[in-house]
């Protein structure tokens, strides 16, 4: 017996008609899931089959409608002590088939309701399957979730206004999510470091990672000055980091000159994700936007120095244009890169061969996720004591 999601009702659930509409005009009908009303976004989709409190808890998919590939969604309900932020950051949610009830002994809620809490507008009982079909087909593009009274409007008049919404490309988008003042995680146990952490879209998760190594994180608006930057710690930062967070690299050229400052000064730099792209375009490399980008928590990456694949964790829809096969001459000396995807031989990684700096397209907090990457976060910390040897061995 085939199950038909989008008219059964689920207990204590009204579900109405919703229906889900791309720019090129395909439509998917369903049910309403979360709350009701009508939300346009950029169209992705997510390969993770677990951690979805994480995926819509993660700024970086800020303005954008994910599309969950593992059918069953809501199972583990939410909890207190996974989310990425202080709130939910998608712009809508589809999934196929939604938990009738949550059921993990870590649960404090049920995710629906938080949907709705949220004002996420979301939509269920859809073939995920062939919508993701079609986005890795023709690539992501904007979408829109319609559901109560929205659901009934002509076709041709929803594809009208999800053409009307912003693209991604061009899109500046870390201003709305950073966070509006510095504030300070302490490191736990003896600190050791300090570093100032530009919030780009920053995880929960990843400061965590780096106080558990002895590290004391000033997380700074995107807005940070170099002096800001340098007036961290009491004889400025022992190291920089730049986090994840949303939108199109090449319009974040006031984030790319502070980057530069950084690496004009010789501080140790890490970077992640979107990270990872302000330091290409930083050493003079380009960018571009992906078919449908790399998302979810199973993404095979190949670390060339060591030749062992990691499983990552992954979000982003752009990536920088690096020749993959030999060392490239930068104004800050030799770069290469240090990690490729398996999937397509996008670069996953950069490392600065002359200055104390490095990064990586994926996610290393592993939030959700493997924690195949979690040696990054150690290697930091080795770049940055490599860095105060020398320094003390400059003054001696």
């Amino acid at each position: 017996m085939t199950l038909d999601v989008a008219t059964l009702e689920l207990p204590g659930r009204q579900r109405g008609p919703a229906v889900l509409v791309l720019e090129d005009g395909r439509a998917f009908h369903g049910s309403s899931y979360g709350a009701t009303g009508e939300t346009v976004g950029e169209a992705v989709f997510s390969t993770g089959m677990t951690g979805y409190q994480e995926t819509l808890t993660d700024p970086s998919y800020h303005r954008q409608v994910v599309v969950m590939t593992a059918p069953h969604i809501g199972n583990t309900g939410v909890n207190t002590e996974d989310p990425e932020s202080l709130r939910f950051q998608v712009a809508g949610f589809v999934v196929r088939d939604p938990a009738v009830r949550p059921s993990s002994w870590r649960a404090t809620g049920d995710l629906e309701d938080e949907l709705c809490a949220q004002q996420v507008v979301g939509i269920c009982g859809i073939d995920t399957r062939a919508l993701t079909r079609h986005l890795r087909e023709r690539g992501a593009m904007r979408t829109g979730i319609f559901s109560g009274p929205a659901a009934g409007r002509p076709l041709p008049e929803l594809v009208e206004l999800v053409r009307r919404a912003p693209q991604m490309t061009g899109a500046a988008l870390a201003q709305e999510v950073t966070t509006p003042r510095p504030y300070v995680v302490p490191a736990v146990g003896e600190q050791r470091f300090t570093v100032a952490a530009i919030d780009l879209g920053i995880k929960a998760m990843t400061p965590q990672r780096m106080t558990q190594r002895g590290i004391e994180v000033h997380v700074l608006p995107c807005t940070a000055t170099i002096e800001d930057v340098l007036a961290v710690g009491a004889h400025g930062p022992d190291g920089v980091f730049f986090s994840n967070g949303p939108g199109d690299p090449a319009t974040a050229d006031r984030e790319v000159a502070l980057l530069r400052e950084v690496l004009d000064r010789r501080i140790p730099f890490f970077g992640i994700c979107f990270g990872n792209q302000l330091l290409g375009r930083a050493l003079g490399f380009g960018t571009y936007k992906l078919k449908y980008g790399h998302r979810g928590i199973n993404q095979p990456v190949l670390d060339r120095a060591t030749g062992k694949v990691e499983v990552t964790a992954h979000n982003h829809g752009f990536a920088v244009a690096a020749p993959l096969d030999a060392e490239t001459r930068t104004p800050y000396g030799r770069v290469r890169v240090s990690h490729i995807c398996l999937n397509d031989d996008v670069v996953e990684g950069l490392e600065c061969l002359d200055v104390p700096a490095y990064s990586v397209q994926y996610h290393p907090e592993a939030a959700a996720g493997p924690h195949d990457a979690a040696y990054l976060f150690d290697r930091f910390v080795t770049l940055m004591q490599q860095h105060d040897h020398h320094e003390r061995e400059a003054g001696a």
